[in-house]
């Protein structure tokens, strides 16, 4: 196969950036995205010109590290489906395709593909996490969980953080990434002592990290490598409905 690329191309966060051209030669079929740009870096190298920046570390669709707008879709045309996943299959010999990182405010492009994800960090940082006794681990069976519960939770809990739903969304919201964070500790009784907290205090970092709102166009789980359902989003708004609720009748009854 015989490709056209068209490159986002910046040097730095506060660099100008720009398209650029290249030409993707003798691709195989059988790539994938990823593999496809280690041939066209093999080439730059080898003539003198800086690689193209992108983030990888895996390549099997589980740690969330790659992510680039692939002909104005996130991770491509192939649903369920991470870039590094994508094979070259999915286009045509003689193809033109456009390659661009995440567009989101809270995601500043470091370099060429490569932006800066550390919002999500802090979102987890702010409540993501459990309260748990050290020692001797508990018996598996020691705290019955409902199977319904337990396979929302496991979808939940799919979420690889990539930030394809930011970048869908024509709201550059985070709602999706934190609503799965929410949930899947929500759903588990391991997670209700800090349910209510962890709801506010993440949808709290999650405004102050300049995302936009959430309007449900549903664009997010469209653009979800995992397929983790905007009905995450609908139980995160009642979590932080009734936290915020009771953060009130606290203040009334207490005076404050």
């Amino acid at each position: 196969m015989n490709l056209t690329l068209h490159v986002w191309r910046q040097p730095g966060p506060d660099a100008r950036g720009g398209m650029e051209r290249y030409e993707a030669r003798d691709i195989s079929p059988d790539m994938s995205f990823l593999e496809m740009l280690d041939v066209v870096n093999e080439s730059l190298v080898e003539s003198g010109k800086p690689p193209i920046a992108f983030d990888h570390d895996c390549r099997e669709g589980i740690c969330g590290s790659c992510g680039m707008m692939i002909n104005g879709v996130a991770h491509g045309p192939m649903r369920g489906t991470a870039t590094c996943q994508l094979h070259m299959r999915s286009f045509g010999d003689g193809d033109t395709i456009y390659i661009e990182p995440w567009r989101s405010r809270a995601f500043p492009v470091i370099k060429d593909l490569v932006v800066n994800r550390s919002a999500f960090d802090r979102i987890i940082a702010s409540g993501g996490f459990i309260t748990a006794p050290t020692g001797s681990p508990q018996d598996a069976n020691n705290i019955p969980v409902a199977k319904r519960d337990a396979d929302e939770a496991m979808d939940a809990a799919a979420c690889i953080g990539c930030g394809a739903c930011v970048a869908a969304c024509p709201n550059g919201s985070a709602s999706l990434f934190t609503a799965a964070k929410i949930s899947h500790l929500g759903l588990l009784p391991q997670g209700q002592p800090e349910r209510e907290r962890r709801a506010t205090r993440m949808v709290a970092q999650m405004d102050a990290e300049g995302f936009g709102h959430c309007t449900l166009y549903g664009e997010c789980q469209e653009a979800c490598p995992k397929q983790i359902s905007i009905d995450t989003i609908a139980r995160m708004n009642r979590d932080f409905l009734v936290a915020t609720r009771h953060e009130h009748e606290e203040k009334v009854l207490g005076g404050g």
